[in-house]
């Protein structure tokens, strides 16, 4: 490539190559690099932004990728899903997201705070205000000594909402949430006085109770039946619907997986696909149903994770062969000449 310079029709410098194309003026180059520039950043308009995020552990002089390049975004007031086989990298995501854990590299923005960014002051802050956290062991979630009115007022007392004159207003909140999740009549009782159910919607209002950002729930049906966890996720549906907060549950329980609009599974660190319910209308009988599709996960870089019950179906191992078509990619198995 050769550049000239010399009057354009605009007035302005010309770079020409030596094949003979159209000259692009200097005024339209920096048109371009401008508009590049004015193009909003990744995640610019989502609560949780992951950008390529990378953590990586070290044992016994062994580093294992817990996460590799994940990217997720969330949008504000969304109820959604994280399923993945275990080792996937679904708790490591959800430790980063929590303020619990710092990832190695990569971005990771909940509410316009950069979680690489903070100070153990302000993560503190953090993970007392911004995110509410609810986890699969009952017992991790409540203190045992505490009456269920009092462990949802604690986290108020620890923060913003402290000191004696605001004890009304914390204890007529936990009132308020207690009532919402339907467990006011737990509200004297400790937790060995609850049954497994109950102790979970508390612990929903014990992390509802600074009003977070952010509700973050790992397994929180895991060590329930399967009627007791639909009534612990229509709390969580109550919560979505009431308060606008945006959830996001780590789960292996397909009822819950199953009645959320928007499910995306993790595989080897990164997210590989998600499942979109949509209600659609039928245009003959207009009777509307949900529709569930399940689309493959386009990272930043570009890469692609197949199914692996697809590749192993047509024999894909090492590389395959791609062709661009007018209206999709074509991807086939290397056959080698025989």
């Amino acid at each position: 490539m050769t550049s000239s310079t010399g009057s354009s029709k605009s007035g302005g410098s010309a770079v020409s190559g030596e094949s003979g194309e159209s000259a692009v003026t200097l005024e339209q180059l920096e048109r371009r690099a401008g508009t590049h520039r004015d193009r909003p950043s990744y995640g610019h308009d989502a609560l949780i932004a992951c950008d390529r995020l990378v953590r990586i552990f070290t044992a016994d002089g062994v580093e294992v990728q817990a996460l590799q390049g994940l990217d997720l975004l969330v949008a504000e007031g969304e109820l959604m899903a994280l399923v993945g086989a275990s080792g996937s990298g679904k708790s490591t995501l959800m430790n980063i997201l929590a303020g619990l854990d710092v990832p190695t590299a990569g971005a990771a923005k909940v509410a316009g705070r950069d979680l690489l960014g903070m100070d153990a002051k302000t993560r503190l802050r953090y993970r007392r205000e911004a995110v509410g956290f609810v986890w699969q062991e009952t017992g991790r979630n409540l203190l045992p000594y505490m009456t269920a009115a009092q462990n949802v007022a604690l986290p108020m007392q620890l923060s913003h909402r402290g000191g004696r004159g605001r004890r009304a207003e914390r204890a007529a909140r936990a009132e308020s949430l207690l009532a919402m999740l339907n467990v006011a009549d737990c509200r004297d009782r400790r937790p060995r006085q609850m049954s497994g159910g109950q102790q979970q919607r508390v612990a929903i209002a014990v992390a509802l109770a600074n009003s977070p950002s952010v509700l973050l729930a790992d397994e929180p049906t895991g060590e329930l039946d399967s009627a007791t966890g639909e009534q612990v996720f229509a709390a969580f549906r109550r919560a979505n619907e009431e308060l606008g907060t945006t959830i996001v549950i780590v789960t292996h329980d397909q009822a819950v997986a199953s009645e959320v609009r928007r499910t995306v599974a993790i595989r080897d660190g990164r997210t590989s696909s998600e499942v979109l319910r949509r209600t659609e209308v039928d245009a003959t009988t207009g009777q509307e149903s949900v529709v569930a599709r399940e689309y493959a996960m386009l990272d930043r870089a570009g890469r692609l994770q197949l199914p692996a019950e697809y590749t192993k179906a047509l024999g894909m191992e090492q590389r395959v062969l791609l062709e661009l078509e007018q209206d999709h990619i074509g991807v086939w198995p290397d056959t080698p000449p025989t």
